[in-house]
């Protein structure tokens, strides 16, 4: 199958003989837009970018090596064993006992210990949790931010091909007008200045349509570098299909509840929860520990002895206590340390939330706006639809210039483009008001794509 872009460079292609200068323009489109098996709607494109992504790719490894985090703090309350062993070969040069005398030494001990009370392990225990609780709503996020990173640019992509593809029907009804400026000069029934304003708009409709595929571009390898593939024709947007799908209420909710409900909230939450027991941990380093050891070991000494060696197996278990009294005044700094770090965590915390909030209300106000823009707009593309036939009409019978038909002509396309940006803009700012409320899923997706029709 072949793209609407596709089709509209073999039509380019095809006029290059009536118009050379559209050559290099037409073999830029070519280039630009290749051929595809078929079309894609926005969720195979998201299932695609979630597979091949290299943000969330590495969002997913973040997030096991977070959860690391609370199998690292679980270990501060589990017994600590170990085996030590080292042998040698010692020269004694003293003179007792019969003089210098080598001989050889070996010792093997097992120790272990449990801790019975360690306030800042147990501390750090609940940090583990937290730090892993921390690591999978980041991972969260990164997945929204794919789901409304990849919808954007995929509604982004549609909306330069409709751009392009306007921008290129323009151009051919310029042509069309220019075509018949000259054939009425040439014949005596329209001024010069005919022939140069339908010039003049025809040139300026061909830098932008140059400008318009250079954009195209840009566009498909922002999506393209998100499948890490050439981007296959995509689904598009129904002309048929309605972009306000929710009504005040139900945007009223989520904007109200951004500000609990964010996904960044909630992260903030837990990064000041750690930072909390930070200073508790920090702090317990003026607190008494409680430990069990055990140990049992033995030792091996040539030296000794009635038979000139000996082997010793001592073992011992008890409780340790260890009582810090004074360590240069480092505890203290590391806690007030903490406790700034503390405030900084929950300064953070507010401006999130207050960020969620108006991510929100602009998001709630770019529907708003958008869908009564596109409204406004359908509107006015019927108006402008009547004014042109009406001003082509007038044009035949002598009380309208071409010059009011080229105005007429372009005022149509500009409205058509207007509305085709307004209908994205709308949905995008729609996904980006369920981001800010934390509520974008990938059924939200699937869900926009029964408003896609295949090419």
């Amino acid at each position: 199958m072949k793209t609407l872009l596709h089709l509209r460079a073999v039509q380019a292609t095809a006029a290059v003989a009536r118009c050379p200068w559209r050559l290099s323009l037409a073999a830029a489109i070519l280039v630009a837009v290749p051929l595809a098996a078929g079309a894609a709607s926005l969720s195979e494109i998201y299932a695609l970018a979630r597979d091949n992504d290299a943000q969330i790719a590495a969002a997913r490894q973040a997030a096991l090596a977070g959860q690391e985090r609370a199998v690292q703090g679980r270990a501060g309350l589990l017994p600590n064993v170990e085996v030590r062993g080292n042998t040698r070969q010692n020269r004694d040069r003293s003179t007792a006992y019969g003089g210098p005398r080598d001989y050889a030494s070996s010792t093997v001990s097992a120790s272990l210990s449990q801790p019975l009370y360690r306030l800042a392990n147990y501390l750090g225990y609940e940090q583990g949790q937290l730090q892993t609780q921390l690591a999978d709503q980041q991972l969260q996020q990164a997945e929204q931010q794919l789901r409304l990173r990849v919808s954007q640019a995929y509604f982004e992509v549609l909306q330069a091909e409709d751009a392009l593809s306007t921008l290129t029907a323009q151009k051919e009804a310029f042509v069309q007008q220019l075509a018949q400026a000259k054939r009425s000069y040439e014949v005596g029934l329209s001024p010069v200045t005919d022939v140069s304003e339908a010039q003049s708009r025809l040139d300026l409709t061909v830098a932008q349509e140059i400008a318009a595929v250079n954009e195209l571009e840009i566009r498909r390898s922002t999506l393209e570098k998100s499948i890490r593939r050439a981007l296959p024709p995509l689904d598009r947007l129904d002309p048929a299909a309605a972009v306000d799908l929710l009504n005040v209420e139900q945007l009223t909710q989520l904007r109200d509840s951004a500000a609990e409900r964010s996904l960044q909230v909630a992260a903030g939450i837990t990064a000041e929860q750690i930072a909390r027991l930070e200073v508790q941990k920090q702090d317990a380093g003026h607190v008494p520990t409680f430990d069990i050891v055990a140990l049992a070991a033995r030792n091996t000494n040539t030296n000794v002895g009635v038979f000139g060696g000996e082997t010793v197996y001592p073992k011992a278990i008890g409780i340790e206590v260890n009582v810090p009294i004074y360590q240069g005044g480092v505890v203290t700094s590391r806690t007030r340390e903490a406790a700034a770090n503390h405030g900084r965590a929950q300064s953070e915390l507010d401006e999130v939330r207050r960020q969620a909030e108006l991510d929100a209300r602009q998001a709630m106000l770019g529907v708003q706006s958008g869908a009564a823009l596109t409204r406004a707009l359908q509107q006015a593309l019927s108006s402008t639809e009547t004014q042109v036939r009406a001003t082509r009409r007038g044009f035949e019978v002598g009380v309208r210039s071409r010059i009011d038909v080229l105005n007429a002509e372009q005022q149509l396309f500009t409205t058509q483009r207007d509305l085709s940006a307004a209908r994205y803009q709308t949905l995008v700012a729609l996904l980006q008001l369920r981001a800010a409320a934390g509520v974008l899923t990938e059924e939200d997706l699937r869900s926009l794509d029964r408003l896609l029709q295949a090419r």
